[in-house]
């Protein structure tokens, strides 16, 4: 009587045969599915972009951030997360701060746009930036020219009266408040943690001497 079993599977085998089956178990393109639909035709977009007038041609579903990156070689504003949440990305459109990942550029067609590159030069920076080198405001530095182009946006914001969610009168003028700053600044992500000397540095751009 032969007594050897009448199948064995070795590792090998096993891991063969189950490539093996899982390649025969895919599922096979739909030959009657429809076809890939061509790029939309390049439209003309014109803006004015740190005071000088561009005219681009885009595919209208470049965003505004790839076509200052990319086509305008401005790359001072940063990909960070691609979906509004860090504040990498942050420009200045019509004077209100925006993220330029969430939008298109062919939706500001003649708008006038102030990116990081806009603001100063060596020898010659905006006091916000001035600020954020004077109080170590960044630390790897990826985070900061949005960081610094909403630190801009937000003491405007509390000049012109816009409240903000921890504003306790809506109807009256922000105070210039630790808090407030924290609240406004609080969709910019800064993953090196230097939020603490970023609202120094606002505050004192600012002229607040007691905010914390």
């Amino acid at each position: 009587m032969n007594d050897k079993p009448a199948f064995t599977l070795s590792r090998r085998g096993a891991l063969v045969g189950g490539a093996a089956a899982a390649a025969a178990g895919a599922v096979p393109i739909d030959a009657g599915a429809a076809p890939a639909q061509p790029a939309p035709p390049a439209v003309p977009v014109r803006f004015t972009v740190n005071g000088k007038a561009r005219a681009l041609e885009l595919d209208p579903r470049v965003t505004l951030l790839d076509a200052l990156r990319e086509h305008l070689e401005l790359t001072g504003s940063k990909k960070g997360c691609d979906h509004g949440q860090c504040g990498a990305c942050t420009v200045m459109v019509e004077g209100k701060r925006i993220n330029s990942c969430l939008t298109l550029a062919v939706m500001h067609d003649g708008d006038d746009i102030t990116t990081i590159e806009g603001l100063g030069r060596p020898g010659d920076l905006h006091p916000m930036q001035a600020a954020f080198v004077k109080h170590d405001g960044f630390q790897c530095g990826y985070c900061t020219p949005g960081q610094i182009m909403s630190s801009i946006a937000v003491l405007e914001e509390i000049k012109d009266g816009v409240p903000s969610y921890v504003t306790a009168d809506v109807a009256g003028k922000p105070a210039l408040t630790g808090e407030e700053l924290r609240e406004r600044m609080s969709g910019n992500i800064c993953r090196c943690a230097a939020y603490s000397n970023i609202i120094a540095a606002i505050a004192d751009v600012a002229g607040a001497k007691d905010v914390a």
